[in-house]
Order: structure tokens, then sequence, then C-alpha cells
């Protein structure tokens, strides 16, 4: 069963929501970078420990481009930029 979350932009304020990759829930919040001019995803685990921190890729309505994939996670974690939405699968 995927997961939406509804994801609004914002240069000042943190967006934060809570995915469920691999069986186990993790806090994300997604940052400005003003430098890099784009959006950075920062997970981490329950206890606080970093899992990634990575800049933001869009993927679109037909491809999916899994953020938490290059981390060893079997379920995906995909941003699609249409809908400006992230989509966790198990």
């Amino acid at each position: 069963m995927t997961t939406y979350f509804n994801f609004t932009p914002s240069a000042t304020q943190t967006y934060q929501f809570q995915p469920t990759l691999d069986g186990q829930v993790y806090t994300c919040t997604v940052q400005w970078n003003r430098y890099r001019q784009g959006y950075y995803v920062l997970c981490v685990d329950l206890s606080g420990n970093l899992v990634f921190n990575i800049p933001m890729a869009a993927s679109g309505l037909n491809n999916d481009l899994s953020l938490s994939a290059p981390f060893g996670f079997a379920s995906t974690l995909v941003f699609r930029g249409p809908n400006n939405q992230f989509e966790v699968s198990p």
C-alpha cells in the first residue's frame, strides 16, 4: 500500500513527515538550501540518528527515482514533482 504526503514548498519553513521504510518509522524534514537554491531531504531514525541527507530530486508521473534506494532500503521514497507529493511504497 502506497502512502502519500503532500509537500508544501517553503523557503522559510521546514516541512516534516514520518514515512515507514522497511517496517521502521523515520522522521524526514525538507529544508531549503539557499546556497544550492534547492531542497534537501534529511532522514533520521526515531532516536535522532542520521540515516541520509540528500538533495531532493523529483520524479515524473511515469518514472520512479527512489530517494531511499542508495541507502539500502527496499521501500521506495519518491518525490513526484508534478503532484508535489512524497510517495512511500513498501
